[in-house]
C-alpha cells in the first residue's frame, strides 16, 4: 500500500475534466485489482480448507498474489533502485517468503488485506480532490454575452475582463464579476457556505459557479475565467497537497532508517533463533510476521491525510490555504497583528452626518441631493459613497453637465445650471473624512463619511482573543484617532497608528523574536512585507492586492473576518489528529512487535492488526473533509 497521498497534476481550470477523471480511474484501477486478489483468495480458501489438492487452488492463490501486489511490488523496485526502501516492498517481501515456507495461506491473506487497504486509501485520496475539484463542474460551459445590444452564446472559457453576460434566472454564473443592473437573489453555498440566497444589487460582486435563482442580472466580468475564485480554490488546494508539512518532513526522514532498521531486526529476528536450534520454518514465519507489524504504514499515513481533508473543507467555505506547511502553521500561533483598512473595516467610506450651514437654504436631503448629482460622474469611493447614500435615502440625483474632477481638490458640475463643488476639507481629528460642498462659490455644509467597520470584526477578533489567549494587536498606517475608533470598537488595546510598510514587519518580528508565533492579516500592498514575515499570513481576499494575496499563506476569499478564527480552529483540530494518529500507529506497532517477540503472534492476526491500524488512521484524518467540521469550528465549538 502506497503511503504517499497522491493528487491530481494542476491543469488549466478551463479543461478540468481529465485530469479529475484520471484521479478517479487511477483509484478505481487499484481498487479493480483489490477486488480480483480478494475474489480469488475467497475461491480458493474453501478448496484449501477443505483438503482439494493443490492444483484446484493452487492457480487462484496465484491470482491474488499477482492481482494484489504486483503495483506495490513495481513501485516498491522502482524506489530501490533510487536507493530508498519503500515500505510496500517490505510487505511483499513478507508476502513471498510466507509462501516459500509453506504458508501460501498467510501470505496471500496478507496480499488481500494490503491490496484492500491500499484501495480504501486510494479511493479516500480521490474523495479528497474530488471534493474540491468538483467545485469546477458547478461553472457553466457557456455564457450569455451582450455586445452591442445583441446577446450571443459564448464558451465561458472565451470571456474576456470587461464582457457583459445576462443571467436569467436558474442559471449559474460563468465567471466572477460585478452587478451591473437588475436584482436577483443568489445561492453562494459553493463558495461561501452560506445557507440562504444573497440579494444581489447593482456594484455587488459575483462569483462564477453559484445559482442566480430570481431576477436577472446583467454582470460585467470582472476576472478572465482562468482566475476565478472556483479556479483558484482547485489551483491552490491541489497545489497545498503537493508540498509536505514539516510533521511529515520529519516522518519521511526519520522512516528510511527506520526502514532499514526494520530488515536488520528482521534478520535479527530470523538468524538469532535459528543459531539457537529453532526451527526453519518457525523462525522465517517469526521474522516475516515481525517484518509487516514494525512497518511504519500507518506512521507515514498520519500526518498528511488530516491537513488536506482540513485544506479541502477550508477551500470548500473560501478560505484558500496554499499548502500542508501553511495549513500547519495556523494551528501553531499564539498572537495576532490586524491591519485596520480592508481588513477591520470594509475599505470603503459611508455618509455618517450630513451638516448643512444653519443659512444655507438647504436641509440635509437637499445638501445630500446636490453632492450626490455633483458626484455621480465620479468613480471615486467617496462619489460613490454619497451618490449611494443619496439613493438609500431615496432621494433623486439630477444630472449633473460639464463635468470636472481634479485629483486632490474635488469635483465641478453644473446641477440645475449652479456650479456645485464639492471637495475635501482638512480634518483635524482624522477619524473621519469630511467634504465641503460649495454652490457658486458659496459654501452650504459639509458631509462626514467614514470608513465603515465590518459587521463581524468585533466577533473575530474577541474569537481570535480566544483562540491565543491576548487581545490581538491593530498595525495601521492611518490616523491615531481612526485607529482609536476601530480598535474602541473591537476591544483591542494595544494600537500602533501611523507605521511605514517595515514598521509593521518590525512589530511582527518583535513579537517572534519575544518566542511569540505571530498570525497577520492584512490586505494592502503595504501589508505584504508584514503578511511574508509573519509566522502565518492571512490576506482578506476580496479587496485584496495581487501582492498581498501572493505573500499570505491563506486567502479569504469573501469579506468575512470570521473565516480567520474559524481556520485557525480547523487547523489546531488538523494537529490535534495529527497527533492521534501518531500515538494509535505507533501503539499497534509497539503491541504487535512486542507480542511477536516475546509470544506467538500469529501471521494473519498480526496482518489484521497493521493494515487495521493504517485504515483506521487514514479514515480518522479525513473526518475533517465532513460538512460539520468547518461548522463546528465557525462555531466555535
Amino acid at each position: 500500500m502506497s503511503t504517499t497521498l497522491a493528487t491530481a497534476p494542476a491543469t488549466a481550470p478551463a479543461a478540468p475534466a481529465p485530469p479529475r477523471r484520471r484521479t478517479r480511474v487511477l483509484a478505481l484501477a487499484e481498487a479493480r485489482w483489490a477486488l480480483v486478489s480478494l475474489v480469488a483468495f475467497l475461491a480458493a480458501l474453501p478448496l484449501h480448507l477443505g483438503s482439494a489438492p493443490a492444483w484446484a487452488y493452487g492457480p487462484l492463490y496465484a491470482i491474488a498474489y499477482a492481482a494484489g501486489g504486483w503495483e506495490p511490488a513495481l513501485e516498491g523496485l522502482r524506489a530501490l533502485r533510487e536507493k530508498t526502501l519503500d515500505v510496500d516492498l517490505l510487505m511483499i517481501v513478507a508476502a513471498l517468503g510466507a509462501a516459500s515456507i509453506g504458508q501460501v495461506l498467510d501470505g496471500a491473506l496478507l496480499i488481500v488485506i494490503f491490496a484492500t487497504s491500499g484501495a480504501l486509501e486510494a479511493l479516500a485520496t480521490a474523495r479528497t480532490a474530488d471534493s474540491v475539484r468538483g467545485l469546477l463542474d458547478l461553472a457553466p460551459t457557456t455564457a450569455t454575452r451582450v455586445r452591442d445590444g445583441r446577446e450571443e452564446s459564448v464558451p465561458t472559457a472565451e470571456l474576456a475582463v470587461g464582457d457583459t453576460v445576462l443571467v436569467r434566472p436558474g442559471e449559474r454564473i460563468g465567471a466572477d464579476g460585478t452587478v451591473l443592473d437588475g436584482t436577483g437573489e443568489v445561492d453562494q453555498a459553493t463558495i461561501t457556505g452560506e445557507s440562504v440566497p444573497a440579494l444581489k444589487r447593482p456594484g455587488d460582486d459575483v462569483f462564477a459557479g453559484t445559482l442566480n435563482g430570481t431576477g436577472a442580472l446583467r454582470v460585467r466580468v470582472g476576472r478572465d475565467p482562468a482566475d476565478s475564485v472556483i479556479a483558484r480554490i482547485v489551483t491552490l488546494v491541489e497545489e497545498a497537497s503537493r508540498t509536505k508539512a514539516p510533521t511529515q518532513l520529519f516522518i519521511e526522514k526519520i522512516e528510511q532508517r527506520y526502514s532499514v532498521g526494520v530488515v536488520i531486526a528482521t534478520l535479527a529476528v530470523f538468524g538469532i533463533p535459528l543459531a539457537f536450534g529453532a526451527g526453519l520454518t518457525d523462525a522465517l514465519l517469526r521474522a516475516m510476521t515481525f517484518m509487516i507489524v514494525a512497518s511504519p504504514c500507518a506512521v507515514v499515513l498520519a500526518t498528511m491525510p488530516p491537513l488536506l481533508s482540513a485544506i479541502a473543507n477550508a477551500g470548500r467555505h473560501g478560505v484558500l490555504v496554499k499548502s500542508a506547511v501553511a495549513m500547519e502553521r495556523l494551528g501553531a500561533i499564539d498572537t495576532t497583528a490586524l491591519d485596520k483598512t480592508g481588513t477591520l473595516t470594509e475599505g470603503t467610506p459611508e455618509v455618517t452626518a450630513v451638516r448643512p450651514l444653519a443659512d444655507s437654504g438647504v436641509d440635509e436631503d437637499g445638501l445630500l441631493a446636490l453632492a450626490a448629482a455633483a458626484e455621480h460622474p465620479s468613480e471615486h469611493p467617496l462619489a460613490r459613497a454619497i451618490v449611494g447614500a443619496a439613493r438609500g435615502r431615496g432621494l433623486p440625483v439630477a444630472a449633473a453637465q460639464d463635468f470636472t474632477a481634479v485629483p486632490g481638490h474635488g469635483v465641478t458640475a453644473l446641477v440645475d445650471g449652479h456650479r456645485v463643488h464639492v471637495g475635501r476639507a482638512d480634518t483635524p481629528e482624522g477619524a473621519e473624512t469630511t467634504v465641503r460642498i460649495t454652490r457658486d462659490g458659496t459654501p452650504l455644509g459639509t458631509l462626514a463619511l467614514t470608513d465603515r467597520l465590518r459587521a463581524d470584526a468585533a466577533p473575530a477578533t474577541a474569537a481570535l482573543t480566544a483562540l491565543t489567549g491576548t487581545a490581538p494587536v491593530l498595525l495601521t498606517g492611518d490616523h491615531p484617532a481612526a485607529a482609536a475608533r476601530v480598535a474602541d470598537a473591537t476591544g483591542i488595546t494595544d494600537v500602533r497608528a501611523g507605521l511605514l510598510p517595515e514598521d509593521k514587519v518590525e512589530a511582527v518580528r518583535e513579537g517572534e523574536r519575544a518566542g511569540r508565533k505571530v498570525l497577520f492579516v492584512g490586505d494592502g500592498v503595504n501589508d505584504a512585507p508584514a503578511l511574508a514575515a509573519a509566522h502565518a499570513g492571512v490576506a482578506m481576499g476580496r479587496a485584496g492586492s495581487d501582492l498581498a494575496l501572493e505573500a499570505a499563506d491563506a486567502v479569504v476569499v469573501r469579506d468575512e473576518l470570521t473565516a480567520v478564527p474559524a481556520v485557525v480552529r480547523l487547523s489546531r483540530r488538523a494537529r490535534r489528529l495529527v497527533l492521534q494518529n501518531l500515538a494509535v500507529a505507533g501503539a499497534f506497532i509497539t503491541v504487535l512487535v512486542l507480542w511477536d517477540l516475546i509470544g506467538h503472534l500469529p501471521l494473519p492476526l498480526g496482518v489484521a492488526g497493521h493494515e487495521g491500524s493504517t485504515v483506521l488512521v487514514g479514515l480518522n484524518g479525513l473526518r475533517l473533509l465532513r460538512e460539520s467540521a468547518w461548522r463546528q469550528e465557525r462555531s466555535g465549538g
